[in-house]
């Protein structure tokens, strides 16, 4: 992603167009800026998200090569039981040569459980694992990922999260997988970024309309690494927030830049019957990772993402496990 363009000095959207006319913005506040990296230094990383299976997957690392889009993570959102093994044997190995983290959701969640609350205006439980069979199937997926060679899951209830972050310290699943929030469930203030980082989480998804100051203020009290839509997709808000992510970066690091995209129908759970859908969208999302980073470099901020390959979160606070 190295352009000429990346060399050019730090600035903000518009900047010297603006101070010329008399209309500059204040000076950046310092103390607004996180004081927290990944671990060797880096900033910022990449994730494309709603990557479905291998085709989808294919597409992804054609478009990310002919762009020269760095990627660090590919998340799926459909679940690990809706994939065979030979298609998550084949998903980790074309990531692994590649040296990309690859992500599967865990199980069943609410709203495909036939508990009605869900489907209220209050969304009732939402995403959370409805009774233990839930929880079993989501422990399953889990152990069934990780022996065919997956190492980051995808969570969406709490006590997954902590049943998961148990497993790992008992041997159960391998000590180095990572565990991510998913930001269907994702916290909206400090207290419960740091309680999901207590629990295990390794990365927590946040709703892409928290503001600046809302960043500033987790930071106060966590350095877990953060993941954020650039762009949601329609069911969480379609926000586009291109123009926004060196401030995001600068207030909210470590920080996963995740490529969604809006006006898209869902596509969870993923079948055939989506096919085209999940593959035309695919493409997409690797093309809006481009204009992102292309802003990055444009306004000079674009020089402290962490290195390709890199995985692991660093040292992170955790409550004590039971013996």
């Amino acid at each position: 992603m190295t352009t000429d363009a990346s060399a050019t000095a730090a600035r903000r959207p518009g900047e010297p167009a603006l101070t010329a006319l008399g209309l500059g913005a204040p000076a950046l506040d310092p103390a607004d800026a996180s004081p927290h990296t990944f671990p060797g230094g880096g900033r910022w990383r990449t994730e494309i998200p709603s990557c479905e299976g291998p085709e989808a997957l294919a597409v992804v690392l054609k478009e990310a090569s002919r762009l020269d889009v760095p990627i660090h993570r590919i998340s799926q959102g459909s679940g690990v039981w809706m994939l065979s093994d030979a298609e998550i044997t084949e998903m980790v190995e074309a990531t692994a040569e590649r040296d990309i983290e690859l992500c599967l959701f865990t199980g069943p969640r609410g709203t495909w459980d036939i508990g009605g609350s869900t489907r209220t205006d209050s969304r009732g439980a939402g995403l959370r694992a409805r009774g233990h069979d839930a929880v079993a199937g989501c422990v399953e997926d889990a152990v069934r990922a990780t022996e065919l060679g997956v190492k980051c899951l995808l969570v969406a209830d709490e006590g997954v999260l902590w049943t998961l972050h148990r497993a790992r310290q008992a041997g159960i699943i391998p000590a180095d997988t990572t565990l991510k929030v998913s930001a269907l469930i994702g916290p909206v203030n400090p207290a419960a970024y740091a309680v999901y980082e207590q629990l295990g989480a390794d990365s927590v998804n946040v709703p892409s309309d928290l503001t600046l100051d809302h960043l500033t203020e987790i930071r106060r009290v966590s350095g877990a690494p953060m993941d954020m839509y650039i762009e949601a997709p329609d069911d969480l808000g379609g926000y586009v927030r291109m123009y926004e992510v060196a401030e995001l970066i600068r207030r909210g690091a470590p920080l996963y830049l995740k490529f969604g995209l809006s006006k898209t129908p869902g596509i969870y759970p993923y079948g055939h019957h989506l096919r085209e859908l999940t593959l035309s969208t695919a493409k997409e999302r690797v093309r809006r990772g481009r204009l992102a980073l292309d802003l990055l470099a444009r306004h000079g901020a674009g020089e402290d993402m962490a290195p390709l390959g890199s995985r692991l979160p660093g040292e992170l606070k955790r409550f004590e496990t039971p013996a």
